[in-house]
C-alpha cells in the first residue's frame, strides 16, 4: 500500500518536528516535506504532490489561508487535501479556509490519535467537520452573517439556481451533511444504503461546484438552506 504523503506547514520548527515523529511512526503515512510559511507550502505541495497538508492558519509572510487558496485553485493540485491547524476552536479564518477548499480543521491541542485520524479521513476525501464544529463555527460566522463574509457572492440569491438543480432527496441529504452527519448515519436516518447516500452527496457536490463535503456545509449555510438553531 502506498503511504499517505503528508506535508507539514507551520512556522514553529519544534511543532513540525513533533508532527514528523508522530506521522513517520505510522506505517501507512510519511512526511514528504516541511514548510515554515505559506509560500513554501504551496511550492512544496507542487514539488512533492502531497496527499494531505497540515496547514497552520497563522504564519508570517504568506499565511495558511492564502496558501490554501493557491493550492485549491491549482488544477494540478486537485487531489491535495488540506487540514487547517488552529489554536482556537472557533475562528472566522477557519470558515474562510473552508471556502477556499480546506477539508476541515483541527485544534493544535488535539490528541495524537485525532491528528492521525484526521490525516486518514482527509486522504480518503472525507470532511473534518463534526456536528459540534458545524454548530459552533459555521453557524456563527456564516448563517448569522459574521465577519467571514466576502461580499455579494456569499448571499442566498447567488446559490438559487444551483439549489434549484438539486433533487428533493439531494437537498435532504445536503441538510444532513450540513449537520455534520456521516454517510452511515444519514443512511440510517433515510433508510437507504451508505452507497446511495454517497451517490447523492457526489451529485450534490457536482451540481453545487463543491470541492468536498466541507464546502457543501459552507454552501448549505450561506445559501440559507440550513439555518442555525437557537440552542
Amino acid at each position: 500500500m502506498t503511504p499517505i504523503r503528508v506535508l507539514l506547514a507551520d512556522d514553529q520548527a519544534l511543532l513540525r518536528s513533533a508532527f514528523r515523529v508522530l506521522v513517520d511512526s505510522e506505517p501507512d503515512m510519511r512526511v514528504v516535506g516541511e514548510a515554515a510559511d505559506g509560500a513554501q507550502a504551496v511550492e512544496l505541495a507542487r514539488a512533492t504532490r502531497a496527499d494531505v497538508v497540515l496547514m497552520d492558519i497563522r504564519m508570517p509572510g504568506t499565511d495558511g489561508l492564502t496558501a490554501t487558496r493557491a493550492i485549491s485553485a491549482d488544477p494540478e493540485l486537485a487531489g491535495v487535501r488540506i487540514v487547517m491547524l488552529t489554536t482556537f476552536e472557533v475562528d472566522e479564518y477557519v470558515v474562510q479556509a473552508l471556502r477556499a477548499g480546506a477539508a476541515g480543521f483541527l485544534g493544535k491541542g488535539a490528541e495524537p490519535d485525532e491528528l492521525l485520524n484526521a490525516i486518514r479521513l482527509a486522504a480518503a476525501g472525507e470532511s473534518l467537520l463534526s456536528p459540534a464544529a458545524t454548530k459552533g463555527l459555521i453557524a456563527t460566522f456564516l448563517a448569522q452573517g459574521g465577519s467571514a463574509g466576502e461580499g455579494p457572492a456569499d448571499t442566498p440569491a447567488a446559490y438559487a439556481e444551483q439549489l434549484a438543480a438539486l433533487t428533493g432527496r439531494e437537498r435532504e441529504v445536503l441538510v444532513l451533511v450540513a449537520g455534520g452527519h456521516t454517510n452511515d448515519r444519514i443512511a440510517e436516518r433515510l433508510a437507504v444504503s451508505p452507497l446511495t447516500v454517497k451517490t447523492h452527496v457526489n451529485r450534490a457536490m457536482a451540481k453545487l461546484g463543491a470541492r468536498d463535503r466541507a464546502q457543501l456545509v459552507v454552501i448549505a449555510y450561506e445559501s440559507g438552506l440550513v439555518r442555525p438553531r437557537a440552542d
